[in-house]
């Protein structure tokens, strides 16, 4: 089954009065548990892409259904909704609150959530912490990690909500190399309990976590490759 289903989409731009097309006539089916890289430059869409993905913007023109439900033509309101029932994001750079805790932090998407209670939350919490190797800083401040652990606590972030999705933008663009791979990992073992996971990346060692990767260039997709085609052209794991 899709978990995201893009059709002919497009997306343009007002600037200087003139419309500017950023994306262009995209199709894309993402099944759930996949893990989707998608792979561009600095101005090739792909962060436009992502968000539509995430419903933090719609398109101009086609559809786009998440979890089987057409959500071009939504509100404000009902894309909101809609993205904390199915989506958990990852940033290149963290959006931790600098005051909170990192319990605090991690239960953030639980406040829009009317459904259980804030002790069941916490609970939840605390045991993505540990899964995500923290459990011993739930009250550290952002301040008092490193950055590999600010990205731990932003994906026990994205997963509190049960998210089926899991979107990831750039979320190794800010760590070394050792700590990269450690995230990578842990996305891929995100995965492989079945979430679907949508990384963007430029960087090809990144992508070659994922099962698939399609390229875009100039608001288009480009082609599609897989894992081994990544590794195949001198990328390791």
């Amino acid at each position: 089954m899709a978990i995201c289903l893009l059709k002919n989409i497009t997306k343009s731009y007002e600037l200087g009065g003139e419309s500017v097309e950023v994306l262009k006539d995209i199709n894309l089916q993402i099944e759930t548990g996949d893990f989707l890289a998608i792979m561009g430059p600095s101005g090739s869409g792909k962060t436009t892409l992502m968000n539509i993905i995430g419903c933090l913007d719609v398109p101009s023109a086609g559809e786009y259904y998440l979890a089987g439900k057409e959500v071009s033509h939504l509100s404000d309101d009902e894309l909101s909704l809609l993205r904390n029932e199915h989506i958990g994001f990852i940033f290149q750079s963290f959006y931790l609150l600098p005051y909170a805790t990192v319990l605090e932090n991690v239960l953030l998407p639980t406040l829009y959530v009317a459904n259980g209670s804030n002790r069941e939350a916490t609970e939840g919490a605390l045991r993505l912490l540990k899964l995500v190797g923290l459990e011993d800083r739930a009250k550290f401040k952002p301040n008092q990690l490193s950055g590999g652990q600010q990205q731990r606590v932003a994906i026990a972030r994205a997963l509190v909500n049960d998210a089926e999705l899991i979107l990831a933008d750039e979320p190794t663009g800010q760590l070394d190399s050792k700590t990269s791979g450690e995230i990578m990992e842990l996305l891929a073992a995100m995965n492989g309990h079945g979430k679907t996971v949508v990384l963007i990346t430029h960087d090809r060692i990144t992508a070659s976590y994922a099962k698939r990767v399609v390229h875009i260039s100039d608001g288009r997709l480009k082609l599609e490759e897989n894992a081994q085609d990544i590794q195949d052209r001198g990328a390791v794991i």
